[in-house]
């Protein structure tokens, strides 16, 4: 088991740049800085796919969660069964989630599987999943509204988010079948502009969103924050939560440096508020005390 200082030396080493707060940032308080190496990590977005078993075993990535103090995940896997091995493995460090994707059915043509329903059902009944994705809307095609309203009954019943990578409209389209449902926007829809994150984040007040693969948009290699990520990230901190998306082995490769990224932004935020996007919103959205405590944990 490892120490403290140890689970955070080098996460404190890869944060190179100096802490810069942003010049818009007016009556905020003074950025947490090189504080946030102590701050544990929820990632909201983690993958472990079957290329990644050999290479990566499930000792392997609560090893690099150790190491880049990320306390907790919440992990989706193409099949379900690299989720499920890494919840057996460490329980207590592990939030699964149900990803649709299994055989051959993928990210462009889940949707059209007869029996993808009774599936998920299935599995929802053997596993405590806490949600359903993260899974891809890609086009219209994929708008099948007797699944997703099966989808939606689903999660209502075990009060489960779905996480969903998709532009805004989708995501329009789904408060449209039930202005109920609760949804976690993967990736704050990636390819969105800021300006229509802002735009869907207010339309409705519940929506979620993690930002995996957005670290760089939120603040670039000035170490300043962009200004409409700030509006995004002020006005919506209770509704963030940072990722990694190891959807590749890449991914994986590059998890250290990653998730040092996110703490680069992270220290260019008042205390509370990176807090909250580090670990407190997850705390609240899952049900789970996420601490330093469980580093070297499983």
């Amino acid at each position: 088991m490892m120490r403290k200082s140890r689970v955070f030396s080098l996460v404190s080493a890869l944060i190179l740049a100096p802490i810069v707060a942003f010049s818009d940032q007016g009556n905020h308080d003074h950025p947490i800085g090189d504080a946030i190496k102590d701050v544990p990590i929820f990632d909201a977005h983690i993958h472990y796919k079957e290329p990644a078993w050999d290479e990566y075993p499930v000792e392997a990535i609560v090893g690099l969660m150790d190491r880049t103090g990320v306390a907790m995940g919440l992990v989706s896997s193409t099949p379900d069964e690299g989720t499920i091995r890494l919840w057996e493995f460490a329980p207590n460090r592990i939030v699964p989630e149900l990803r649709p994707y299994h055989g051959s059915a993928g990210s462009s043509n889940w949707t059209e599987f007869p029996e993808m329903a009774d599936y998920l059902e299935g599995r929802l009944e053997k596993y405590p999943h806490q949600g359903i994705g993260e899974f891809h809307i890609r086009n219209r095609a994929m708008w099948d509204e007797a699944l997703f309203r099966k989808l939606i009954k689903m999660a209502k019943a075990q009060d489960l988010y779905l996480h969903v990578h998709s532009g805004a409209e989708p995501i329009r389209w789904l408060y449209d079948l039930d202005p109920e449902v609760k949804v976690i926007w993967a990736h704050a829809g990636l390819g969105e502009p800021a300006r229509e994150v802002y735009r869907l984040m207010a339309e409705f007040p519940d929506l979620l969103a993690d930002t995996s693969l957005r670290e760089h948009a939120i603040a670039g290699f000035d170490r300043k924050l962009d200004p409409e990520w700030a509006k995004i990230i002020f006005e919506f901190q209770d509704r963030l939560m940072v990722g990694s998306d190891t959807w590749v082995n890449s991914q994986w490769d590059s998890y250290e440096s990653i998730i040092a990224s996110n703490r680069r932004w992270l220290s260019l935020l008042p205390r509370d508020v990176a807090e909250k996007i580090a670990y407190r919103n997850a705390e609240r959205v899952f049900g789970r005390d996420v601490s330093n405590e469980l580093i070297g944990k499983r």
